[in-house]
């Protein structure tokens, strides 16, 4: 087994140490192949996963620990360089920078500050942000939002309408693809004896330039374009924006990453992760089961022996691929409890629970009597219209709970107080 040689592997010290990047996986991966002698994309990461480990902290003697550190790994073998790969069937066609700018109705000084390419809005504020950053509490820590503003949004949905919605996923892929909704998602698990619900932590977030860069660069565009594409998608949180955030995802959101909110996230997302999903198919085919995943929620079914073993397995597949499983939400459902996956319970098949329905025809049956506003409790801005959004997602399940729902909403006065 052929390891780094020590001059190559303090040639890298070197380069991160002169980098000075923040000390998470994106960072260090960023350092590691940004320079022309440094390594490409996939050796950076997995270099970068390996000195976290080593070091969860940054070193005191970061240049001899990171250089000691590395001569010890396995150096993969050398392989062939690829001859041009052809665009994918379908995709436009930009030939350089200035092509995509032309195509984008942009000047080339444009695209530089829309994309950051100099990553001056690290530290800009207000107006000059290219992102609306809204930390919202949950019970331990904040999701972070980052929504875009109108002039990069319009330009990330022509990305999306023109280049990404072209690319097809993993078929175990059933959300946010045409077609693809929780019940797709949860349906081949209905009436399984053992349903396994695995969750993936900071999923976005944790997806760096680099990968989503690999992404435009696999279907045939040139380093160039490649890379301003995955600018175009990215962003690099300011610390301004993320004070009271824990400190380890704010490190994450300080390099850049795939940010909640952006339309191409959740398409490139899924790109991302056609690997993480092959593998995963492999492994629940060769044993019999069933997988999917919904965004961040993975489902495995089938009979199952010994549960704790198929969530240690898939736990590592995911950490190889450079994502971590959030502990806390892992869940083994046996026939005899209620099994539910994306707030469907589908112990025979999808469906609301009854619960729900319960709650939403109560609220329509007083809302007969005493007019809609005096339902509104929680003072909802265009009230009919969240309401029947609920009728939509218990009936997408079930047509006959929909025409009872239905029925029942138009028997309310919506403009009465």
């Amino acid at each position: 087994m052929r390891k780094y040689p020590r001059s190559t592997a303090e040639m890298l010290a070197a380069i991160v140490d002169a980098a000075d990047p923040e000390w998470t996986r994106a960072g260090l991966a960023d350092a590691l192949s940004a320079h022309r002698r440094g390594l490409d994309d996939a050796q950076a990461d997995a270099v970068a996963g390996h000195l976290l480990v080593a070091f969860p902290r940054q070193p005191p003697d970061r240049r001899d620990a990171i250089a000691g550190r590395i001569v010890e790994l396995a150096m993969p073998p050398p392989r062939p360089r690829p001859a041009p790969r052809e665009l994918w069937d379908g995709l436009p066609r930009y030939a350089d920078y200035s092509a995509l700018a032309l195509a984008y109705d942009m000047t080339v000084p444009e695209l530089d500050w829309l994309a950051d390419r100099g990553t001056w809005l690290r530290s800009r504020t207000g107006p000059l942000q290219h992102y609306r950053v809204t930390p919202i509490p949950k019970r331990r820590g904040a999701r972070v939002l980052e929504i875009p503003k109108p002039r990069l949004r319009e330009t990330q949905r022509r990305i999306l309408r023109r280049v990404l919605d072209r690319l097809p996923p993993h078929p175990a892929a059933q959300g946010f693809v045409a077609g693809t909704s929780p019940a797709t998602f949860s349906s081949p698990h209905a009436g399984r004896p053992v349903v396994i619900r695995i969750d993936l932590r900071r999923c976005f977030e944790t997806i760096t330039v680099a990968r989503v860069r690999a992404v435009f660069a696999a279907v045939g565009y040139p380093p160039a374009v490649a890379g301003a594409l995955a600018d175009l998608c990215t962003t690099t949180t300011p610390a301004e924006r993320l004070v009271g955030v824990d400190p380890v995802h704010a490190a994450i959101l300080r390099s850049r990453h795939l940010p909640q909110g952006a339309p191409t996230s959740p398409a490139l997302a899924n790109l991302v992760m056609r690997t993480l999903d092959r593998r995963i198919t492999g492994y629940a085919h060769r044993h019999g089961l069933v997988y999917t995943r919904y965004g961040d929620d993975m489902a495995l079914s089938g009979t199952i022996d010994d549960p704790s073993a198929v969530v240690w397995v898939v736990g590592q597949i995911v950490a190889d691929e450079g994502f971590t499983v959030h502990g806390d939400k892992t869940r083994i459902m046996y026939a005899h409890q209620q099994q539910r996956l994306t707030g469907l319970v589908i112990n025979d098949r999808p469906r609301v629970c009854r619960s729900e329905y319960d709650d939403l025809r109560a609220l329509l049956h007083n809302a007969i009597r005493t007019g809609a506003g005096a339902q509104n409790r929680d003072d909802v801005g265009d009230f009919e219209a969240h309401v029947r959004g609920r009728i939509a997602w218990v009936g997408a399940t079930s047509p006959a709970r929909r025409q009872k729902l239905l029925e029942m909403a138009s028997r309310v006065d919506w403009s009465r107080d």
